[in-house]
């Protein structure tokens, strides 16, 4: 399934500076039943979203109409715990197409990267400068630059530059996933083949 190409995200943020967040915050366990991409957004923190009896929790950060945006600041350790892919399903089905942390537990960060979320490693330094930043605007622009590689509060100019593989790289700046990839080099494939002996 193809995503959305990322190039430059240039948009305002949710501020989430909660350490060792895990994948059953993200997405609790009793909502991962269904296996489209459908509809995890409406889980997304299902259980710091809202009250037993469904009605929002007004402190709670996705529930202030200050914020808004397509980034949400994670703290350290964002997306550890259990390997669910549904976690990162639901961010992308709220509308986040980038998470920023100063630490991102592996098999989120991949499971991210395969669904056209980029997740963006910064310094714990530069994490503390951009949850400031929000605080002191939640309309604070951030501009996550994928070609460059660098992630800039746009009010300061202040920048830090991020890594990400090369392949991966590839595959957001296309809007591809694993199998828009092999089907992109069809033909060099298939010409490879012919040269095999069956």
């Amino acid at each position: 399934m193809a995503y959305d190409k990322f190039k430059i995200l240039q948009s305002s943020a949710y501020p989430l500076p909660i350490e060792n967040v895990d994948t059953d915050q993200i997405i609790p366990a009793r909502f991962l039943k269904a296996t489209e991409r459908k509809g995890f957004g409406d889980n997304l923190f299902r259980d710091w979203r809202y009250n037993a009896d469904g009605t929002p929790k007004v402190d709670f950060v996705l529930n202030n109409p200050k914020y808004s945006g397509k980034i949400l600041v994670g703290g350290k350790n964002f997306g550890s715990g259990s390997s669910r892919e549904h976690a990162a399903w639901s961010v992308y089905d709220f509308g986040f197409r980038c998470v920023i942390s100063s630490f991102f537990a592996d098999i989120f960060k991949n499971n991210c990267l395969n669904i056209g979320v980029l997740p963006v490693q910064v310094s714990a330094e530069f994490a503390q400068k951009i949850f400031a930043a929000i605080e002191a605007d939640p309309t604070t622009e951030i501009e996550v630059n994928l070609p460059n590689q660098t992630v800039t509060l746009l009010a300061t100019g202040e920048s830090e530059s991020f890594d990400i593989n090369g392949y991966k790289k590839n595959n957001m700046l296309n809007g591809f996933d694993d199998i828009d990839y092999l089907q992109s080099i069809k033909q060099e494939i298939t010409e490879f083949a012919k040269t095999r002996p069956f």
